[in-house]
Order: structure tokens, then C-alpha cells, then sequence
């Protein structure tokens, strides 16, 4: 097992352990949730463990499912900024070794010209860029999605707010309409 996987797992049992200790009683799942939804420093907690460990916000909150979407960005944005990088690089070496005099690069019979091996790795650093903006954007969305979890654990919701879609006949001519219908109970 790797270790940071094997920190990961410690430590993640081990502030459970120690939440369940600092009340001096065991707690079952539903108890812990209300513990959650009592707190109001829960949006932020959960922000700084997403903020700190990917997914750990969601974990705090018990929102499992959205773990794999927020690696799946990570991994396939992390994938293309490698991916890009080598394929610039490519170009780029392959340029440098032109310029030298040396034509004996993969690109040969692909590419006449060193102007398009520049416009190539300009496509690729551009391409590379993004894929940075996607990891960053993805890794702050996960922050807000932690913290934006946390509050609507917070959220009231009851059965007095009920919408309910309906169909309907106009008196007129008889046409079916279809629409949403909101009650509000006091």
C-alpha cells in the first residue's frame, strides 16, 4: 500500500475517532449528520478540508458521489497538461535540431517548413495552458462544492413546500397544457 494512501485513510479515521472521543459518547450516523447540520462552522470546515485534500470536504459532509467526479477533472486535466507538454517539447526539438542543420527528426516528411513546427508548438502550449486552467478551475469548484453542500445540509426543507408538475385542460378550446404547480403550506 502506498504511504500517502496509508496516511490518507489514518488520518481520515483517525479525526472521526477523535470527534466521537471529544464528546465523551458513541454516535450513529444519523446523530453525526444532525452534529453537521447543528454546526454553523460546517461550510467552512468542509471549504479548508476540500481546500487541503481534494474530496475530503465531501467526505466530511457525506456527499460520497461527487468524489469521482472531482478526481476525474483533476486526473484527465492533469493527464493533458503531460500529454500537451511532451507534444511541444517534440516540436520544439524538433525545431531546434533544424535550425542546427540536422534534419533527422520525427517530423521530416510531415512538416517542410519550421514555421509550421512553430505554429505546432504554440497549438500544443496553448492547449497545455488550458489544461492548467481546467485543473485550477476544477480544484476551486470542488472547494465550492464542499461548502455550498455544508450550507444546504443546514438548509430547512419540509413537506410544506411541495412542487408537483400538472396537466391541465383549457375551458376555450380543450387543449391540454402542461405546467408546475407550487404549494406552500402555512
Amino acid at each position: 500500500m502506498k504511504p500517502k494512501l496509508f496516511f490518507l485513510i489514518s488520518f481520515l479515521f483517525l479525526t472521526d475517532i477523535v470527534h466521537c472521543q471529544k464528546e465523551g459518547k458513541s454516535y450513529s450516523r444519523s446523530e453525526k449528520k444532525q452534529d453537521l447540520i447543528k454546526d454553523p462552522l460546517t461550510p467552512s470546515k468542509a471549504a479548508f478540508y476540500s481546500a487541503v485534500i481534494p474530496g475530503l470536504g465531501q467526505i466530511y459532509t457525506k456527499r460520497y458521489w461527487t468524489i469521482p467526479f472531482i478526481y476525474g477533472g483533476l486526473t484527465v486535466s492533469a493527464y493533458y497538461f503531460i500529454y500537451q507538454t511532451n507534444e511541444m517539447k517534440t516540436y520544439r526539438n524538433a525545431y531546434k535540431q533544424r535550425i542546427r542543420g540536422d534534419y533527422s527528426d520525427e517530423y521530416t516528411r510531415k512538416i517542410l517548413f519550421n514555421d509550421q513546427l512553430i505554429e505546432g508548438m504554440n497549438f500544443h502550449k496553448n492547449y497545455r495552458d488550458l489544461s492548467i486552467l481546467w485543473f485550477v478551475g476544477t480544484y476551486l469548484l470542488n472547494i465550492l462544492d464542499a461548502n455550498v453542500g455544508a450550507h444546504l445540509l443546514q438548509f430547512n426543507v419540509e413537506s410544506k413546500l411541495t412542487i408537483k408538475p400538472y396537466l391541465d385542460q383549457i375551458e376555450l378550446n380543450s387543449m391540454p397544457v402542461a405546467g408546475i404547480n407550487l404549494n406552500l403550506k402555512f
